[in-house]
């Protein structure tokens, strides 16, 4: 998927909603874990209830790698489906990689081409060699940490060094890689006060926000200072929205909690 096409579905759904689907057996509603796939079952009726309020999915796949070949099978499932019904939304496989080169390359392949996600999470530490492998993947999107929603965030991400925050220079120094274009960035809801900062260095480029909810993110002080002219933002819930009920009306609770969410995201955008 082109940005283009990610900012015409953000304005034709007045949203810029991410849902996560960070599944977790032991919180979804207890009948269906006689379905056979529980995982696949729980994830088809949320995105069933929700894709028309949202942009984007976002599976974090340490949620499914835990439940071994059976997990992977529907986070493969999980994709296929969103990729087949609802090939309008954004997907991100929130995986967080970053490796030596050829390791990336591999990565890469597997949630681009084999699992067919439109991004990727990938860490920065390792540096150029490790991103732009992914980034050399037509129509799909790196997204990068640079400032994240954790509290140990502070243990070197805004530390300064030579007097610039790191994060300032991890966001800086990306912007010289080959096929930049095709990347955005994780920034946590939770440090909202760094946003007017962030966009003075990467203005245009699109930010996906986890935190807003269950982490205690603002999506008013967000929204105030990282919009940008294309929109720019992604904001993702995961728990606020997947586990309003684990009663058997789960899918109907998670609409409704999503859909407060597109509504404030709808104001937000006519004003």
């Amino acid at each position: 998927m082109t940005t283009e096409q990610l900012v015409k579905q953000i304005h034709l759904k007045k949203s810029f909603l991410c849902i996560g689907l960070d599944v977790d057996l032991t919180k979804i509603p207890s009948h269906l874990l006689k379905e056979e796939d529980p995982i696949f079952a729980f994830n088809k009726s949320i995105i069933d209830a929700t894709h028309h309020l949202c942009v984007a999915y976002k599976p974090n796949t340490a949620f499914y790698e835990a439940y071994g070949i059976k997990g992977w099978k529907s986070l493969e499932k999980t994709i296929q489906y969103i990729n087949t019904n609802y090939p309008e939304i954004f997907t991100i496989a929130d995986a967080k990689r970053g490796d030596i080169g050829n390791t990336s390359s591999m990565y890469a392949k597997a949630f681009f081409e084999d699992l067919a996600f439109d991004s990727v999470t990938v860490a920065p530490y390792m540096g150029k060699d490790s991103v732009e492998p992914f980034l050399a993947f037509k129509d799909k999107h790196t997204i990068m940490l640079a400032l994240t929603s954790n509290e140990g965030a502070f243990d070197f991400q805004t530390k300064k060094i030579d007097n610039k925050e790191v994060y300032k220079e991890v966001l800086e120094v990306s912007k010289s890689w080959k096929n930049s274009e095709n990347l955005m960035y994780v920034v946590g809801a939770t440090k909202a006060k760094y946003f007017k900062e962030i966009r003075k260095i990467v203005p245009n480029s699109f930010l996906l926000v986890p935190g807003v909810g269950a982490q205690g993110g603002n999506l008013q002080d967000v929204c105030k200072y990282g919009l940008s002219e294309n929109i720019g933002l992604l904001i993702n819930s995961s728990r606020g929205i997947i586990y309003a009920s684990n009663d058997e009306n789960f899918a109907k609770e998670a609409e409704k909690k999503a859909a407060e969410l597109q509504l404030e995201m709808e104001n937000i955008l006519r004003n």
